[in-house]
């Protein structure tokens, strides 16, 4: 039976992670490719991030399938810092729909609201003066309504400032999983290039050139302007993390090149199969693959997988 009392009615867990059949179930939604890794599963309530629902009526998740969203207090799946402000965020007053994306840093907890409302009232703006001190970012779109300090990010060693529409894997213990196995596989090489770097998961950990739109590395659109395959040809090593549109326009210019290491990180296992068959008609061996549950509960994968050349 679930701890969550609101499975089956909350849209955001698929499966019940408390159920003793949960990995054989959520593994039937892999796509059958030979000579997977085991998988690596996520832990529950480690969760440091949550995109909420709000109205002026309620506060909470979309109920399955529908807009209808349901008050929540707590979720088991997220940290119990987050837990501990739901409430808090819960009762401010708000006068329209919104998201309401919430982020655990190193240093405290981000707000960031976003809404088709441009302008928040002066009894809104009082009360987030009022929230727990654990909350030292809040914004409205691209209002900074409390700002306490600089939010911080680290990746092991390294710490980096944290912008609100910043991506961050949803767990640190998966987010490390993913970053060793990046480390390992691309090994010696000294020229490393890291594409859809965001805020440096694997660009700082192996000494890489990190292109972006936003974040760390170089500000470039890969998706209207892909680095090209002679501009690619300079590294031994290609770490390439894109949305879950994929990287199709990326991954035919890598597939042109020599590099021949390509780490492939996809949290899209549909886009990952497209992209995986351009490289493979470019000449690449896929090398290997690990399914990664770092969406608990959820139907959703993330793909670690290595290409050779």
């Amino acid at each position: 039976m679930s701890k969550c009392p609101f499975f089956g009615l909350c849209g955001g867990c698929k499966f019940d992670f408390d159920a003793e059949n949960y990995k054989t179930e959520k593994l039937k939604t892999l796509p059958k490719i030979d000579n997977m890794n085991p998988a690596i599963w996520g832990k529950t309530g480690t969760r440091r991030r949550a995109d909420f629902a709000v109205n002026p009526n309620a506060f909470g998740f979309y109920k399955n399938a529908s807009r209808d969203i349901i008050n929540i207090d707590k979720c088991p799946n997220l940290l119990d810092s987050i837990n501990r402000i739901i409430p808090d965020l819960a009762k401010l007053p708000w006068q329209c729909t919104a998201s309401v994306l919430v982020t655990q840093c190193d240093n405290g907890i981000v707000v960031n609201t976003q809404s088709d409302v441009p302008y928040f009232n002066p009894e809104f703006k009082t009360a987030v003066q009022k929230l727990p001190n654990e909350i030292i970012r809040f914004t409205w779109n691209d209002t900074v309504i409390r700002n306490y300090m600089k939010a911080k990010i680290s990746f092991d060693k390294t710490s980096v400032d944290f912008p609100d529409s910043a991506f961050l894997q949803p767990t640190i213990d998966t987010e490390k999983s993913i970053r060793d196995l990046v480390v390992s596989n691309v090994g010696d090489a000294k020229h490393v290039v890291d594409l859809f770097c965001g805020i440096g998961n694997f660009t700082f950990a192996t000494n890489a050139t990190g292109f972006d739109i936003m974040g760390i590395g170089i500000n470039r659109d890969l998706f209207k302007k892909p680095l090209s395959s002679k501009q690619l040809n300079q590294y031994d090593a290609i770490i390439m993390d894109p949305p879950r549109a994929g990287a199709l326009s990326q991954t035919e210019q890598i597939a042109k090149s020599n590099v021949k290491t390509v780490v492939y990180v996809s949290c899209n296992p549909g886009t990952w199969n497209r992209d995986k068959n351009i490289l493979l008609r470019g000449g690449y061996k896929l090398q290997t693959i690990t399914p990664i549950d770092q969406f608990v509960g959820s139907p959703h994968w993330e793909i670690f997988s290595v290409f050779k050349k």
